[in-house]
């Protein structure tokens, strides 16, 4: 069984109760997992497991320790907070400690489904049979994982402060792949409540994926006008908010960089059209209600109309800048100003480019241009005359984030969906007038 909030509340009291330390913040969480994994048209595995845990930071004359635990009997959470102070006594200073937080108000976020939780076998096995049962038909070799999971946290400072949060998810991705495994397709989404996942719909698309990419043409890297769905905007995209740190910015090493320990706040640093937000509340991708060190979290723009207009200063840097903690972000979303186009629209306005279905082996390679590498997978094809025409190889990409989002580059932006599975982000399709691909690649 999950935690309840009151017995969240009696744990880090117990474990706050045995601290000696000048400061300390415990944590308690506990899990439900829950899966079925299929491969080659057949059920592979199954399962559920529970988990509980601990863990606790303290200070001790200005020194840091950690230590967890898997017992939260009242004997092991006593050993480790000794184990945390043991830690701290012989650690260097924290140079950036600042005191735990005292109360705060945190308004609540709706983020839990009991039907993730309470999960239905047989209705699950019925889903995922139907799907295999679809591939066998169609002529693919389908492998997926269907998975929920509920889950509860709570912290607690020595200072008073206490939060506690609930919050669940099911989702289920799917790669269905040609006989011959010249041919393959991705899809994969994710709910809150495991009614709301469209296990059809991710099923259809990764099995339409992998017959429509099937016979690919051999075709040159170079600049490409280009379709992104949305999965592969989440691939690039989906931690993105994240990205927008304030002391990286001051220090001269981020993006948002500008000359004499500057930063580019109030600049247009992307498409007029393009809004970053983070919303602790948004209905689809709910997030915590507390930011970086325990902060309450508000529904705050990053980037409002393509300017730049919060960056994101932590408790320790607020305080050396003289700032405000920033009450974010906790999740990523990436909406249009204007009307957001269809996927059909922008492939009928495109004279010549690529849709491209999926990203995958992403890293990044110059944090001051924002710049990443990494290689198409699932699915390419080519456009010509606002159509569709055929598949085409892989490429290997190199690709600056801010010169993809900036003025004059985007040239559609599409109704954001929710992609991800444990950190969700609802993203748009884009349409992108350059895009870099270096070189071809025969991953499939």
């Amino acid at each position: 069984m999950l935690l309840t909030e009151d017995e969240a509340r009696t744990l880090t009291r117990e474990a706050l109760s045995k601290v000696k330390a000048d400061d300390a913040q415990v944590s308690v969480s506990s899990e439900k997992l829950s899966h079925l994994r299929f491969a080659r048209n057949a059920f592979l595995t199954s399962g559920t497991t529970f988990e509980r845990s601990a863990s606790i930071t303290v200070w001790v004359n200005g020194k840091k320790g950690g230590s967890s635990t898997s017992d939260l009997g009242k004997a092991s959470l006593e050993a480790m907070v000794r184990e945390a102070e043991r830690v701290a006594a012989i650690s260097p200073k924290d140079r950036e400690y600042l005191p735990t937080l005292g109360a705060q108000k945190y308004k609540p976020v709706d983020a839990y489904d009991r039907s993730s939780e309470d999960v239905s076998y047989e209705e699950r096995a019925k889903h995922v049979a139907d799907i295999l049962s679809e591939s066998e038909k169609k002529g693919v070799i389908s492998a997926g994982f269907h998975q929920t999971r509920a889950s509860v946290g709570a912290f607690a400072t020595k200072n008073g402060n206490f939060g506690f949060e609930k919050e669940t998810v099911a989702a289920l991705s799917v790669t269905a792949r040609s006989t011959d495994g010249s041919s393959s397709g991705y899809f994969q989404r994710s709910s809150i409540g495991l009614a709301e996942l469209d296990t059809r719909r991710i099923a259809g698309e990764s099995i339409r994926k992998c017959l429509e990419g099937r016979g690919a043409k051999s075709l040159e890297p170079g600049v490409y006008t280009v379709i992104l769905e949305p999965q592969a905007v989440e691939d690039l995209l989906g931690r993105f908010s994240f990205q927008f740190n304030a002391r990286s910015a001051e220090e001269g090493r981020s993006p948002f960089s500008a000359s004499g320990g500057k930063t580019r706040l109030g600049e247009k640093v992307f498409d007029q059209r393009i809004n970053m937000i983070s919303d602790p509340w948004n209905a689809s991708v709910p997030g915590s209600f507390s930011a970086d060190g325990g902060v309450p979290a508000e529904k705050m723009y990053f980037v409002r109309n393509g300017v730049l207009e919060n960056l994101v200063y932590n408790r320790f840097w607020a305080a050396k800048s003289g700032k405000s903690p920033t009450p974010g972000p906790v999740n990523t979303i990436i909406t249009s100003s204007s009307e957001s186009d269809t996927l059909e629209s922008m492939i009928g306005s495109t004279k010549r480019g690529l849709l491209i279905s999926r990203f995958w082996y992403i890293r990044a390679t110059d944090p001051k241009t924002a710049s990443v590498t990494g290689l198409t997978r699932d699915g390419v094809w080519l456009i010509e005359g606002g159509k569709v025409k055929h598949p085409v190889n892989n490429f290997r990409f190199n690709q600056s984030i801010i010169e993809m989002l900036a003025e004059g580059n985007v040239e559609g932006i599409g109704t954001p969906e929710r992609v991800g599975i444990g950190n969700a982000s609802l993203l748009p399709a884009l349409k992108l007038h350059k895009f870099n691909f270096t070189s071809r690649s025969e991953a499939v």
